[in-house]
């Protein structure tokens, strides 16, 4: 399998996009981010901050990076950690200063204790800094500073920023739409996680634990190197009805389903994907009932993912209509259709989102809601189509549907025509699916 990856070329690019979209008089300073502590003096294995990494595709951390238009020395100064034999003897190679206008385009770059002694005349002359104040990676104080610093230096010569603006809406908005490198990653990205998915269906059977398909999974990630792109959701029976379950340490039992929610990640762009299968290789009665009215939402919602079509109206509300009448035809829900959804009484089964931007984040940046409507979707757009439906284990229902819990998610691209999916590898029929388990 090809292993794409985001040249150079592409970086300039979007620091030049960027950087038109901030306007000449403006100054952006993006922090990379910083090393957590795990515990004592070990540290979480790092992983670099989507917005940083997307301007800049450098991937060490504590490092800045600053976008400045139209300066005559070059308008992107990167500062980084300075070479030191001893410290990447312990820790790694670094690519420091020189390296990182070598390999990373930096016009000009600076240790990072530099950072406090150059950012002030950096500033100077600039009516606006792009910077988004109270994010976690902790530069606030330090910027503040160098604006302060700044400003009283423009008592004597240009001005200094006396505007502050979020940076996150111009970026933010260039990544929603994925270019053809970074859909080529997403593709490798997706066909491995795939690939793990099915691994997963081949492998369980009755007696295993959670951990140990979970442990399959990101197994079959770092032979393909790749990581997992977020916490994997490894639900057996009714654990699939807790959204976000990841104690990932319940033994799978014969009879029950097991949803998994998993997606790797590969040169900074995550899949998502989750399949729902019985673990004895054969669909209940009551669990084939749910399943397949999942599966024509996740259809309905797929079908309608094309340019023009906006993303809760169109897309979320096919899922709602289907889910919503499917209930009915089941007797799980009672009245009118239409009344159900008004009411959102379907949020007792259905009660989260088809589907989100998915990318360098697995939920993805951008705007859902601009000017207060849901919004359009246009080509380049990826996102999940993740309907699901959870039975609660209640007096109010009959005890045979209790525990049931079915998503299907899978990766979709919108261009010109029909959709993309990404992540269509891994079967979803029934049929399809429990063949492929009698296979194993």
């Amino acid at each position: 399998m090809n292993t794409p990856n985001i040249s150079q070329q592409e970086y300039a690019d979007r620091r030049k996009t960027f950087m038109e979209a901030i306007g000449p008089d403006a100054i952006a300073v993006v922090p990379a981010a910083p090393e957590r502590t795990r515990n004592h003096d070990v540290h979480y294995p790092f992983r670099q901050d989507s917005d940083f990494r997307y301007l800049t595709g450098f991937d060490e951390p504590d490092a800045l990076a600053v976008l400045a238009p139209g300066r005559s020395d070059g308008a992107f100064i990167l500062f980084a950690r300075p070479r030191d034999p001893e410290m990447e003897q312990w820790e790694g190679r670094r690519a420091g200063p020189e390296g990182a206008m070598a390999h990373y385009g930096a016009d000009e770059a600076f240790a990072v204790d530099e950072i406090d002694k150059r950012l002030p005349g950096l500033m100077s002359g600039r009516k606006r800094l792009a910077y988004t104040l109270g994010a976690p990676t902790g530069w606030d104080s330090r910027v503040i500073g160098w604006m302060q610093r700044a400003r009283a230096a423009a008592r004597k010569g240009p001005g200094a920023p006396t505007e502050v603006v979020s940076l996150e809406p111009f970026v933010h908005e260039q990544r929603l739409f994925k270019s053809a490198a970074e859909i080529e990653v997403m593709q490798y990205a997706s066909t491995v996680s795939a690939q793990a998915h099915v691994r997963a269906m081949q492998v369980c059977k009755a007696g295993m634990n959670e951990f140990e398909i979970e442990a399959e999974i990101h197994a079959y990630f770092a032979r393909h190197g790749m990581e997992p792109g977020y916490g994997s959701i490894v639900a057996g029976g009714d654990n699939a009805c807790i959204l976000h379950y990841t104690e990932n340490n319940a033994p799978l039992n014969d009879g029950d389903l097991l949803l998994i929610d998993s997606g790797g990640e590969y040169r900074g762009y995550t899949a998502d994907i989750t399949r729902t299968f019985p673990v004895g290789g054969k669909f209940t009665g009551e669990q084939r009932a749910i399943y397949e009215l999942v599966l024509e939402a996740h259809t309905q919602a797929c079908a309608v993912s094309v340019p023009g079509k906006r993303q809760r109206d169109d897309v979320h509300g096919a899922s709602i209509k289907t889910i919503t009448a499917g209930l009915v035809d089941l007797g799980l829900l009672k009245g009118d259709v239409d009344a159900l959804i008004e009411d959102e009484s379907y949020k007792q089964f259905f009660m989260h989102g088809t589907g989100h931007w998915i990318g360098m984040d697995v939920h993805d940046v951008g705007n859902y809601w601009p000017g207060g409507e849901s919004r359009k979707l246009e080509p380049g757009m990826v996102m999940t189509i993740e309907p699901g439906i959870y039975v609660p284990s209640t007096d109010a229902i009959d005890a045979r549907w209790h525990g049931i819990g079915v998503r299907l998610e899978d990766d979709v691209l919108v261009q010109d025509g029909a959709p993309r999916n990404l992540t269509a590898d891994v079967p979803k029929a029934i049929n399809e699916v429990e063949a492929l388990m009698r296979g194993a």
